[in-house]
């Protein structure tokens, strides 16, 4: 159970309230050093999924808590984004961002209840908006410079847009069974 990829799954679970703690530090660097937790908690995402094929350490331990982890996280950050921009342009993206991993983690959940998960299975246009939603969350929370938040919020758009995207191609795949009437 406690293989390399696990392990990192857990240490990812760890930094989220290292990365709150950082971020509401009354510190002038707080904001940067809350973004490098941010940022190396997206590289252990990427890294244990990697090592978990690579290597073959697949568990079911870390099959659960993988997507629990990143839930977390992005929901933590996401929310720190929002309380600290408190405008709309930025709660809108936010909250679908978010709704969006509700939906499709329960459709997940209920194709594999009725045996059809690999129907909905990671897919690459998912993979794009991670990293774009990754890279946008981190840079609003370092706030570098005018640039950075100005690209920042648009990766956040292209985040948005492609969380719908990928949301409404996973329901499609799961449609016929959606839609079924008993």
């Amino acid at each position: 159970m406690w293989n390399i990829p696990n392990l990192l799954t857990s240490f990812r679970i760890l930094l989220i309230p290292v990365f709150l703690g950082i971020y509401y530090l009354p510190w002038s660097e707080a904001n940067f050093w809350a973004a490098f937790i941010f940022a190396l908690a997206a590289i252990t995402d990427g890294l244990d999924g990697y090592v978990a094929r690579r290597f073959n350490q697949f568990t079911p331990f870390g099959a659960f808590l993988d997507p629990v982890a990143d839930k977390v996280m992005v929901a933590a950050s996401l929310i720190v984004v929002v309380e600290n921009y408190a405008v709309w342009w930025i709660s809108i993206p936010a909250l679908a961002i978010v709704s969006r991993e509700l939906v499709v983690s329960a459709l997940r959940e209920w194709m594999a209840q009725i045996g059809k998960h690999d129907q909905v299975k990671v897919s690459n246009l998912g993979k794009i908006k991670t990293t774009a939603q990754m890279v946008a969350i981190g840079s609003l929370i370092w706030e570098a410079n005018t640039f950075v938040i100005v690209v920042a919020t648009i990766l956040l758009y292209v985040a948005f847009v492609l969380s719908l995207w990928s949301m409404w191609e996973y329901l499609r795949a799961a449609w016929s069974d959606l839609s079924q009437v008993d």
